[in-house]
């Protein structure tokens, strides 16, 4: 094998089409645009996504945004919920079975609302500081272990090298350059 004889490999380097040059082409008389119709006239253009009149998908899809997807994931259950419950030991499983939070319902908070005045444990299930104080001065407690929060990693900051500017470069060149008088030549 030798510098000057080598090329690319047969059929990954192909010239472009030269379109409207005649029969013989293959891409001669419609140049490869079929025939009439609006993308075989000049000037014929349709938007990106135009489906020919039909309701395009991007209009046909509900539209979303500002109300997270998530807002159900976590059920909100008042105080006075409580207080209507059989059960003295909450978690979401009693809470679903009840019917008061829905069956979608990942997670479930307490909050502040209605009057509760009997003895209850809530055993995984997020409290609001009001609700909290409410079922304690009730006898109760709230036993809620907190998941770690994740440990984000820290970018390392790329350290630019000090350049000094132009002036001073100047200014500081001549200096380095010039000997001391007394030093001793060599």
């Amino acid at each position: 094998m030798k510098l000057n004889t080598l090329k690319p490999a047969p059929g990954s380097k192909s010239d472009r089409h030269r379109v409207g040059r005649g029969i013989a082409s293959g891409w001669g008389k419609t140049a490869g645009r079929g025939h009439k119709g609006q993308r075989a006239r000049s000037g014929g253009f349709h938007k990106v996504g135009f489906e020919g009149g039909q309701m395009p998908l991007h209009r046909r899809m509900p539209k979303r945004g500002f109300t997270p997807i998530t807002r159900d994931d976590i059920a909100q259950v008042r105080t006075s919920e409580l207080q209507g419950m059989q059960a003295s030991d909450i978690d979401l499983a009693a809470l679903k079975a009840e019917k008061i939070v829905s069956h979608k319902a990942l997670a479930a908070k307490v909050i502040l609302s209605g009057e509760l005045s009997r003895k209850i444990t809530l055993k995984e299930v997020k409290a609001s500081k009001g609700a909290r104080a409410m079922i304690e001065a009730a006898g109760g407690k709230v036993e809620y272990t907190e998941k770690p929060a994740p440990v984000k990693k820290e970018k390392k900051k790329k350290v630019k090298k000090a350049e000094p500017d132009d002036e001073q470069a100047l200014k500081a060149a001549p200096k380095a350059e010039q000997a001391p008088k007394d030093a001793p030549k060599a």
